[in-house]
């Protein structure tokens, strides 16, 4: 098969991106197609693809390319598929699915992280840090942008949420079903050595530091606990996090694995303080047998076990995304986080293990095409 994988950007590696490379593994001689793509940023992994970029590519708008989002539908039209697929997998939590296909023989698998999310029940979070005079011209274009992703609903043959909580939400906005595939967790991950710092020094935050992750939330928190903070991450938010952040927090910025790695030996647990989609660090975490303090609602409850036997769950929750709520949720960790089993805790993230994922997708767009 001739096969193209549109993806809305290369210029970071998470969640999306980590996606994109396994999927890769199944079609090795795939052409790639994205709204921005920094070979300098993300490095070597897509090497023996052919690569095209629109025409929003440049170094100043890939500087921007979270605050230019009314372009998006302008950038994706400006890529032409250069032959006739068979196959086009969009990765989508973006404008992806929205490419003009040549050939109504092609087959249009979308695997969908999440509906836009500026535009599908989350704008207020995005408008939340924006100055009173921009809101309503951020307001605008969030709605110009939600009709033109409504024109792209029906260029997709199937869906395929990453979770049965973004199902819902294709459900609910696209008025369409679709089949859950979990993402896949790197199986390499599962070899590391366990936990077994028995007095840990800190508690991390992981991620990409945007406005609906909510790391300000736990900034806000320390400000008044006796406790220590350790955030890896970078983002939009980083700047506003280091001038309100007290001394027992440490903000670190983007670290390389090897880095990542080393301060998970003196982690207590991973608070995890957004509505995320699905959110694969959680499990990413777990894979190290290190617990998860994580907000009740999104993808965590597919990800998160608390039971009343603190052996038998990977962690617990909080109610509210308030100071309180977090507060009496660390309290509880402080009081039972020995009884935590890191076997158990691994033993569950290898449910969402790499081979899973491939195994899954093969099947599915075997079935469809």
């Amino acid at each position: 098969m001739k096969v193209a994988l549109i993806h809305y950007w290369f210029v970071t590696r998470r969640g999306g991106e980590k996606v994109v490379e396994k999927i890769l593994e199944l079609y090795p001689d795939a052409d790639i197609y994205t709204l921005f793509y920094d070979e300098n940023v993300y490095g070597s992994r897509l090497k023996g693809h052919k690569v095209y970029a629109s025409i929003l590519n440049n170094w100043f708008l890939r500087k921007y390319y979270q605050k230019i989002f009314p372009l998006y539908p302008w950038g994706i039209r400006s890529l032409r598929l250069r032959e006739d697929y068979d196959l086009i997998i969009s990765s989508e939590s973006g404008p992806a699915k929205g490419v003009k296909i040549k050939s109504k023989k092609t087959k249009h698998i979308c695997y969908i992280h999440s509906p836009m999310r500026y535009c599908w029940g989350f704008t207020d979070e995005y408008l939340r840090n924006i100055t009173a005079i921009l809101k309503p011209i951020a307001r605008f274009f969030f709605k110009r942008l939600r009709e033109w992703d409504k024109t792209t609903v029906n260029n997709v043959d199937v869906y395929v949420a990453n979770s049965h909580n973004v199902a819902k939400r294709v459900n609910k906005y696209y008025k369409r079903k679709a089949e859950i595939i979990y993402p896949p967790i790197a199986n390499e991950l599962f070899n590391r050595q366990l936990k077994s710092n028995s007095n840990p020094e800190f508690y991390l935050s992981f991620g990409a530091l945007a406005p609906y992750k909510r790391i300000d939330l736990l900034v806000q928190t320390f400000k008044d606990l006796d406790k220590k903070l350790v955030i890896i991450g970078d983002g939009s938010e980083k700047e506003h996090l280091q001038r309100i952040a007290s001394p027992n927090v440490k903000i670190l910025g983007a670290l390389e694995w090897e880095e990542i790695e080393a301060i998970f030996k003196n982690s207590k647990a991973l608070l995890f303080p957004g509505e995320e989609d699905f959110g694969m660090i959680p499990l990413e975490v777990m894979a190290y047998g290190i617990p998860v303090i994580a907000y009740k609602k999104g993808g965590a409850l597919e990800t998160v076990i608390e039971n009343e036997d603190p052996g038998k769950s990977t962690g617990l929750f909080f109610e509210d995304q308030t100071v309180e709520s977090l507060k009496n949720a660390l309290s509880k960790f402080e009081r039972i986080s020995s009884q935590y089993d890191p076997y158990f805790i691994r033993n569950h993230a290898k449910n969402f293990a790499e081979d899973r994922f491939l195994s899954e997708f093969k099947d599915l767009i075997e079935e469809v095409v």
